[in-house]
């Protein structure tokens, strides 16, 4: 369990939304005079924490400060009370009632759309909840069927309809949040005049209510696109079409509080009225009063004449028209001729040009005032010469053989007398026999023998002489010259280690908690597997 300030305890997740996460909670102490429920030790509640973009944005938490007496005092039997809110470091929460059913999106999609009575004897109560709030100057600003909880909805009783995240919307309602959204609501229920970022009242749940009962008859709702950007369009531009199995008195009510100009809505209070008197009028046993009652009910939807205005959107609509400052105690006339400059050096004109003074001459160049002469050609025309040397063609012409690198027989080349050396690298080489000068002293004459010639030597061509490399330092060695062995594979298992550990952390994050079925933080959990293991392993010692 995690603890929610000192009073209330985490339980478990009951679901997830666009501002944050709703979860079950309990109580563990009797609130103080700040709430507007004390509550009982051991009292279930539910608790909607806030996302934590919103926690850490300073303008959403002065708002939910400031705001926090406009919440607790919201009290209806079609609303979900706020009971408590928590403001803790980074953690924001509202504390409110346990609704145990479904909200009505799941509803809708478990059971299909409801009879044209049923959907207005429904969005009647929502309407008088809407009417209290509105009367309070709150608004909704986000009214859809995943707001409204159904309260009975197991067949034993009648389904009562509450709905929650009220004022939800207005403390979401920050610079920080709005610059990303441009509008606070969902695109399938929002009014045009917050897409269009207009001024905003208590027409905008109009709108939403009128959205809502659409999808009640028909199981979904009006506009609808593959993208918000085109759901959005379809607000502004299109008209709802009525489907066939809509009465005529209730297609009434939907097309007025459909109406792109929020002034041609009617009011809450007079939509609730307009809703049962069709409800009680299309069906089976209506009498034929309740049927002309009923489809006279355009007289009933007339529109309220002091609509709840949404704080900060009072100037959010067309631009003010641009204002021209006068100049001097003169009115400035946008017909008036283009004023002239005087001429230079006349009185009360500017000043005349005044020219630099000559650059001294630099050292070893030309004589000031005179042309600085280049040194050598200028870059461009070495740049035009390189590349006129490049798009020469190649001429073609006779070549004598004795020219010809591949016919010619390759000449070896002397080798180059090198400076002498204090060390010989190589040797001295024998001299050939051929070329030993016989001794001046006289022999004998030898006998005649045929004469060979002496053998061909060849002389490799000797390499020129290395140049000494330089002596190598000495290798330094540590003060410990002793060697760890199995310290490099150490070192690679604590490494996979700390990444696993990371790895599972980051996995443990992104996780939904209503996944992994518990609370507690990956830390904690890796600490009692690791003591059920211990004692695993103690008893079976």
């Amino acid at each position: 369990m995690r603890p929610v300030g000192s009073k209330y305890l985490l339980e478990e997740p009951l679901g997830r939304g666009a501002t944050g996460t709703v979860w079950r909670a309990r109580q563990r102490e009797t609130a103080g005079a700040e709430a507007a429920v004390a509550g009982e030790p051991g009292e279930t509640v539910a608790i909607k924490v806030l996302k934590e973009e919103l926690a850490n944005d300073a303008d959403v938490v002065m708002r939910f400060l400031r705001e926090r007496s406009v919440l607790l005092r919201l009290t209806h039997p079609n609303i979900v009370r706020t009971r408590d809110l928590v403001v803790e470091g980074d953690l924001l929460a509202l504390v409110m009632d346990l609704v145990d059913g479904p909200d009505l999106h799941r509803y809708l999609r478990d059971n299909g759309p409801l009879s044209p009575v049923a959907a207005s004897l429904l969005t009647a109560q929502i309407a008088d909840a809407l009417a209290a709030s509105h009367a309070d100057g709150v608004v909704h600003r986000d009214l859809k069927p995943a707001n409204v909880l159904l309260s009975g909805s197991d067949g034993d009783g009648e389904m009562h309809p509450m709905l929650t995240d009220f004022g939800i919307a207005r403390l979401a309602d920050s610079p920080g949040l709005t610059r990303t959204h441009e509008f606070v609501g969902t695109p399938a229920y929002v009014a045009p005049e917050s897409a269009e970022g207009r001024p905003q009242t208590s027409a905008v749940d109009i709108y939403g209510a009128g959205i809502l009962l659409y999808e009640l008859v028909t199981g979904r709702p009006p506009f609808a696109g593959s993208t918000a950007l085109e759901v959005l369009h379809r607000h502004l531009s299109e008209e709802p079409q009525r489907p066939g199995s809509v009465p005529e008195p209730l297609w009434t009510i939907i097309e007025r509080c459909l109406r792109k100009r929020p002034e041609e809505r009617p009011s809450a209070e007079n939509l609730a009225r307009a809703l049962r008197t069709v409800a009680a009028g299309v069906g089976a046993h209506a009498t034929p009063e309740q049927a002309e009652a009923a489809l006279g009910v355009a007289a009933l939807l007339a529109p309220d004449p002091s609509p709840a205005q949404v704080p900060g959107t009072e100037g959010g609509g067309d631009a003010d028209p641009t204002q021209v400052l006068p100049t001097g105690a003169a009115a400035v006339d946008p017909a008036a001729a283009t004023s002239v400059l005087p001429a230079t050096g006349a009185p009360g004109g500017p000043a005349p040009t005044r020219a630099m003074p000559p650059v001294p001459p630099m050292p070893g160049g030309p004589p000031a005032g005179g042309p600085q002469e280049p040194d050598g050609p200028h870059p461009w025309e070495s740049q035009m010469r390189a590349a006129r040397d490049r798009n020469d063609q190649t001429q073609v012409q006779y070549l004598d053989p004795s020219e010809d690198p591949l016919r010619r027989r390759p000449q070896r080349r002397p080798a180059p007398q090198q400076p002498p050396q204090h060390q010989q690298p190589y040797p001295p080489q024998p001299v050939p026999y051929a070329q030993q000068q016989p001794p001046q002293q006289q022999r004998p004459p030898a006998p005649q023998r045929r004469q060979e010639p002496p053998p061909q030597r060849y002389e490799p061509e000797r390499p020129p002489a290395r140049e000494p490399r330089p002596p190598r330092e000495p290798r330094r060695r540590s003060a410990n010259p002793m060697r760890i062995p199995g310290l490099g594979c150490l070192k690679g298992c604590l490494f996979t280690l700390v990444i696993l550990v990371v790895a599972g952390w980051l996995i443990w994050q992104m996780i939904p908690q209503e996944w992994i079925g518990t609370t507690q933080s990956f830390f904690d959990w890796i600490g009692s597997t690791y003591k059920d293991v211990k004692d695993f392993i103690n008893n079976l010692g």
